[in-house]
């Protein structure tokens, strides 16, 4: 059984800040945020994105992790700052456990993968800190988490593929075997 989600208008502030650069995208997230009662705000950068918090703190915050002009660690943590209350979630499109525990300890209340569905977004947004998530139909397998910590590692070291061995005490051409297959699922 689907709890249910607490009235919008029922919140005394819903400033709702919008981080991100893919345009279209944005603009659609904007639009179902309006339609479910939000004040929405938007930022394309982690430039504009401080501009606005410094202007106006807002209630809550979505904000996407890999932004043109920066990262969106640095906008949740500014959030988190200007409003230790407010509840942000990071979208991303590159998954990984370790910026996902970041992103928690900067301040966000979630991390999800991109395409999120404006439904879950809202739910992550507006859900007591006490309701439990369910558990995920299809979590990763230990395979898929390995595969995703060699790249972000590999992300890390700017696609180094003999400096990214080194780190994970791998041999070079395993690294590289590993690299050029597909994601385990």
């Amino acid at each position: 059984m689907v709890e249910a989600l607490p009235e919008i208008t029922e919140l005394a502030d819903r400033s709702l800040l919008i981080v991100e650069d893919d345009k279209p995208f944005q603009q659609r997230l904007a639009r179902s945020m309006e339609k479910r009662g939000f004040e929405v705000a938007t930022a394309d950068g982690v430039k504009d994105a401080m501009s606005a918090i410094a202007a106006k703190a807002p209630a809550f915050a979505i904000v996407d992790m890999r932004l043109e002009d920066g990262n969106g660690l640095d906008v949740i943590e500014e959030i988190h700052k200007a409003s230790p209350d407010a509840r942000a979630v990071i979208l991303t499109g590159y998954g990984n456990i370790s910026t996902a525990v970041t992103a928690v300890k900067l301040g966000a209340i979630d991390y999800l993968a991109k395409p999120a569905d404006p439904e879950d977004i809202l739910a992550a947004l507006i859900n007591s800190t006490e309701t439990k998530a369910a558990p995920p139909e299809n979590p990763m397998s230990a395979d898929r988490v390995r595969w995703e910590h060699i790249q972000r590692v590999y992300e890390l070291c700017e696609r180094n593929v003999s400096e990214t061995a080194r780190r994970l005490n791998m041999h070079r051409r395993t690294l590289q075997r590993i690299l050029a297959k597909r994601a385990p699922r």
